[in-house]
């Protein structure tokens, strides 16, 4: 897992929990980095579960509630890094069918050895999406945050839901459905 999802992390907790709940989740966490993560970096998934988890139990935030919260402040990352990426879009079902065959292409370019989920569009129309996630990460509540700052930018209200199709989150169906553009966003 790139390190850039390590810093951020971090820098989401102390952010929202304070610099002492980081020192306490590291040391919590026996992490084979020490927890000194750079962006550039590659470190095993298993410590960013070892991070949720000391933070789960220190806050009583479920891991998925966790994952969420980090999507929206990995949103604003997106946003003030990869503006132009994002400015090629006016819509934002344009952007979540895109995932696959544009954003994720891009992220391999500067992040070449990067392991994705996947997105594959199973069903389009001008204002629905359904999409399919698949990662042994099961980190579907980080795509989930993701899709609804998504929308919020574009100033869209929308509606998302979702399906498991395993058990085990490594197969989630996507159900999402654009409103009126330009309304208060949030779920319709």
């Amino acid at each position: 897992m790139k390190g850039i999802v390590f810093t951020e992390f971090l820098e989401l907790v102390e952010e929202k929990f304070g610099i002492e709940m980081v020192d306490e989740i590291i040391t919590a966490s026996n992490l084979e980095s020490g927890g000194a993560y750079t962006a550039v970096g590659t470190y095993k998934f298993v410590e960013m579960i070892n991070l949720l988890t000391a933070l789960s139990a220190r806050t009583q935030l479920s891991i998925d509630e966790l994952l969420y919260i980090y999507a929206q402040h990995f949103f604003k990352v997106i946003k003030s890094s990869y503006a132009a990426l994002l400015n090629t879009y006016s819509d934002p079902l344009e952007l979540l069918a895109s995932i696959e065959d544009h954003i994720h292409v891009e992220v391999r370019k500067i992040y070449p050895d990067s392991q994705l989920p996947t997105f594959k569009t199973i069903k389009r129309s001008e204002n629905t999406l359904v999409l399919d996630y698949h990662s042994s990460r099961a980190m579907y509540n980080f795509g989930l945050g993701l899709m609804h700052e998504t929308f919020k930018h574009f100033g869209f209200e929308h509606k998302v839901t979702f399906e498991k199709i395993k058990e085990d989150g490594t197969h989630v169906r996507f159900f999402i459905e654009k409103g009126d553009d330009h309304k208060r966003s949030g779920t319709i």
